[in-house]
């Protein structure tokens, strides 16, 4: 493998950002035109998605391609840090917005609605309270209990993060078979975990009553733990990806940012994933 020292290396133009934006766009249009019914969303919303995984195949191999030339000096890895550090405190502000929307809810929206003259006037009988889908609405449903399957979700995540960490150990001490192992442990704790909560989603839905109809707090549930589960899905092809380049021996005990990008991505996921248990599930 050759190793490029000098400058900044600065990559060709590629196609692959215009087909990605594309992607996204038929995407965004397909689920729109599904959700209103429209004959065709459906198909255009898979297009999109095909387009997006094609994308994602053509862009990350070429990525690798040049790491494993060498093209990849310690300037380049600089700036690969920095940008995984401000993409990951992205997540942190967007799942801050939707914490905010639910302590804001609990806090300060439904006490305000169902205290006061005004409030008893509009909403009779209406006592506030968490949780509740508000005043003005029929929705009756039982709140998810946090002793079942979210407990369980919440130990296989927290195991996922000690096999992660295990295969880090692993890489460094430049044991492969340590270092697969634990990454094929952490992407089946992840898979586990998905497999849970669309358990979860389905008794919700069919037992409880609980569906993104259910107010506030139907919605703020939906919406913190389905997206928390996307990032764990997105979590899992990221480690299947490096599973993958583990097994084909990519990385080495001095140079692997692409596997330390992908840990910090998986342990900020189960960070996310316990304030979501205390404070979703458990309060």
């Amino acid at each position: 493998m050759s190793t490029h020292t000098g400058g900044y290396y600065l990559p060709e133009p590629s196609h692959w950002p215009i087909v990605g934006s594309l992607a996204m766009l038929c995407g965004a249009l397909g689920a729109t035109l599904l959700i209103h019914g429209v004959t065709g969303g459906g198909w255009l919303l898979t297009a999109g998605g095909g387009a997006l995984a094609v994308m994602l195949f053509g862009w990350f191999g070429r990525v690798i391609h040049e790491s494993q030339s060498g093209y990849h000096n310690r300037q380049v890895d600089i700036s690969f840090r920095w940008g995984m550090g401000w993409f990951i405190f992205s997540e942190v502000m967007f799942f801050a917005a939707f914490f905010g929307a639910l302590f804001y809810g609990r806090a300060i929206a439904v006490p305000d609605l169902a205290g006061g003259d005004e409030a008893r006037l509009l909403w009779p009988g209406y006592t506030g309270g968490w949780p509740t889908a508000g005043p003005g609405l029929e929705a009756a449903f039982t709140p998810m209990a946090p002793w079942g399957i979210p407990a369980l979700n919440t130990l296989l995540l927290l195991s996922s993060g000690v096999t992660v960490t295990w295969a880090h150990w692993g890489l460094k001490r430049g044991r492969r078979g340590q270092l697969n192992l634990g990454l094929a442990l952490t992407v089946a704790l992840g898979l586990a975990f998905l497999g849970f909560q669309s358990y979860e989603y389905l008794h919700a839905y069919r037992d409880l009553g609980l569906t993104l109809g259910a107010g506030i707090y139907g919605a703020t549930f939906f919406m913190l733990t389905g997206f928390h589960g996307l990032h764990v899905t997105i979590g899992s092809l990221m480690l299947m990806v490096i599973l993958g380049r583990g097994l084909a021996g990519h990385f080495r005990p001095e140079r692997h940012f692409a596997f330390e990008a992908v840990s910090w991505y998986w342990h900020f996921v189960d960070v996310v994933w316990l304030l979501l248990f205390f404070f979703v599930y458990w309060l």
